[in-house]
């Protein structure tokens, strides 16, 4: 027995049920169920997570990761004079059943971006402003949700000076790069069902 491929694999059992939400409460909560003391990473939790939607949905996850990218390539041409950048699961390629379409825009004035989401008639359910401490800053970002077809949509919109600051990903330990317009555009029509996973090559 593997331990710590034991729990990475029921932690991503949990997460995929809902039975967790956070990669370290479900690593904990593994743990227990097990009955042992090993601590996988997030990003092998997040491996076997991917390989249990694979099995779950199978063909219909790669239909819903196209069509997803599509929503999200439809927000961000009509969000491109904010920079908008696709990140998320969407961007790494690891969409499942219940994942949102997140996307980054820059603009010192989130009601204008609202509303221009409302006008190309898109259902905004709910806005909300968060403020958070990021090495030594506080920042501010405000989270507009969207109502798509197969998916919910989730535009971020953060202040320009942010623009091209690099993230650390919490669960895969890469640099957050996303994809710009021009990006997803050129991916859509040479690779759409390709993902952006340290560590390991997709076919």
């Amino acid at each position: 027995m593997d331990p710590r491929g034991e729990v990475a694999r029921e932690a991503a059992r949990l997460l995929y049920t809902g039975a967790a939400e956070e990669y370290k409460q479900a690593k904990e909560q593994a743990a227990r169920n097990l009955g042992v003391n090993a601590k996988p990473s997030n990003h092998e939790v997040a491996l076997e997570l991917d390989l249990l939607a694979d099995q779950r949905e199978g063909e219909e996850r790669k239909r819903l990761l196209v069509t997803m990218r599509d929503h999200a390539l439809a927000l961000m041409r009509l969000l491109s004079e904010y920079d908008p950048v696709l990140t998320g699961s969407v961007w790494r390629g690891t969409a499942r059943r219940g994942s949102d379409v997140d996307i980054n825009v820059y603009s010192s004035n989130p009601g204008e971006v609202e509303s221009k989401l409302r006008s190309a008639g898109y259902s905004v359910v709910d806005s909300k402003e968060e403020v958070f401490t990021q090495r030594g800053r506080t920042m501010r970002s405000t989270h507009v949700f969207v109502v798509l077809n197969e998916a919910k949509g989730e535009v971020v919109v953060r202040p320009p000076e942010e623009r091209g600051e690099a993230e650390r990903c919490e669960i895969y330990g890469d640099v957050k790069k996303g994809l710009n317009l021009e990006e997803l555009e050129k991916l859509m029509k040479t690779d759409p069902l390709r993902k952006f996973v340290p560590g390991r090559r997709y076919k």
